[in-house]
């Protein structure tokens, strides 16, 4: 019997079948795994009952690819696929997941799309783990968004891994220009050959979400609780994950969900969002790439900025403790920041503060150590969030480093980034 192989375990007491799995560098030789019909793993002891192979089952080694066959009278959208566990497959040879499955084989998990939707277009402009995307993929995105929305399609949805899924979200709000139509980046924390399986009510509720709302943003679409419920509908740039495989990982931050969606279609619209129009949509997509995101820590050494400043990067977004601290009055001088940040800035580099609490804002006047950063020319970011501050940065540093250019656009409010009043039921 060979990993891959249908097989039946017969014990004294019950009878299992399943997929043998690899052994995993944590089983002994007294043990197999395999892989129940309802999605999950069990571990028997080989020594206690008897194994039968049923045959092997190569259709579990790839996903069919699907044709969605148009059905008069749905709304038009079109989907780009670039990778992630919403895409993946358990590669029964080394028993880990296969994240790179053709955008096609994504319809064998969700054929309910075909009743919802009709999707016009899929396209893949290059499938990576969002954990190695770079700044050179954004541009594609947006640029792919904006010419499918321009041509008429309802909404757009961006199938992504999910680890860096909101860094996504947050630039595309930036580079969208004149957006008026829904963008849904849609991921899952768990993989198809799962029975706890996210990404297929994900897919649903985001294609109801591209085709039928009234939502013209940036937005995430992920599950909104732990069970298959609803989906909630975030804005992307108030959005961060907050757990590392829960189904519900992706939470608003400093801001409320815009709305909740039912797989059955329901739509709850739960805050206020920039509506629908057919405005035609820009991609703004320069960026300046050396931009770097530091995080503020005890013992956290100022040679680190020095290292950036000698390295011509253009701008540092650094995640300042509570309400936008660094080191400054150290019992040893050698970890003070001053000297670091004024250098840098004198160098013309641009400094930001968000907050590293994640929730609240930013604030330079409470504070003697936050006044001296302030007066040394560091952008308070207000309630943004450090991921969102940081692409903003290097946004903004694509168009334009005149330091008065610099703060007004930093504290202007394109995409809902910044709250002036946050909600006191969210922190």
């Amino acid at each position: 019997m060979n990993p891959g192989d249908r097989i039946r375990v017969e014990t004294d007491s019950q009878t299992f079948e399943g997929i043998l799995l690899p052994r995993s560098e944590l089983e002994d030789e007294d043990h197999i795994t395999i892989k129940l019909d309802n999605g999950y793993n069990i571990g028997i002891s080989i020594r206690e009952g008897h194994i039968e192979a049923l045959g092997t089952e190569e259709h579990l080694q790839v996903f069919p690819e699907i044709e969605l066959e148009k059905k008069e009278g749905l709304p038009e959208i079109s989907m780009i696929a670039t990778g992630g566990t919403i895409a993946s497959r358990l590669d029964y040879r080394t028993g880990g997941v296969h994240m790179l499955m053709e955008p096609r084989e994504i319809f064998f998990t969700t054929p309910e799309l075909a009743e919802l939707v009709f999707l016009k277009k899929v396209i893949s402009p290059f499938r990576v783990g969002s954990e190695s995307m770079t700044f050179k993929e954004y541009p594609i995105l947006a640029e792919l968004a904006a010419r499918e929305l321009n041509e008429g399609v309802s909404g757009v949805l961006i199938t992504h891994g999910t680890d860096t899924l909101h860094y996504t979200s947050a630039i595309l709000s930036f580079m969208l220009q004149n957006l008026h139509k829904p963008v849904c980046l849609v991921g899952a924390q768990r993989s198809p050959d799962r029975g706890s399986f996210d990404g297929a009510m994900n897919l649903i509720c985001s294609s109801i979400t591209a085709g039928y709302s009234n939502i013209g943003e940036v937005v995430t679409v992920m599950h909104g609780e732990t069970s298959d419920t609803y989906c909630s509908v975030l804005r992307g740039t108030k959005v961060r994950k907050m757990h590392t495989t829960r189904r519900d990982a992706f939470q608003p931050i400093n801001g409320k969900e815009l709305a909740r969606v039912w797989p059955s279609g329901t739509i709850e619209y739960l805050s206020d969002y920039r509506g629908r129009n057919d405005t035609e949509v820009t991609a703004d997509t320069t960026l300046q790439e050396k931009v770097a995101l530091l995080k503020a820590h005890p013992n956290c050494n100022p040679e680190l900025l020095d290292f950036l400043v000698d390295n011509h990067y253009r701008g540092v977004l650094i995640e300042a403790t509570a309400l936008g601290h660094l080191p400054t009055d150290t019992v040893n001088p050698e970890y003070s920041w001053i000297s670091a940040v004024q250098r840098a800035r004198e160098e013309g580099v641009h400094i930001a503060f968000a907050t590293q609490c994640l929730y609240g804002r930013v604030n330079p006047y409470v504070y003697t150590n936050a006044r001296l950063m302030f007066n040394l020319g560091v952008l308070y970011m207000e309630d943004m969030l450090p991921e969102v501050a940081f692409l903003k940065l290097a946004w903004v540093l694509g168009h334009t480093e005149n330091e008065e250019e610099v703060r007004q656009m930093m504290l202007h409010n394109y995409a809902g980034e910044i709250t002036m009043r946050s909600p006191v039921e969210r922190w």
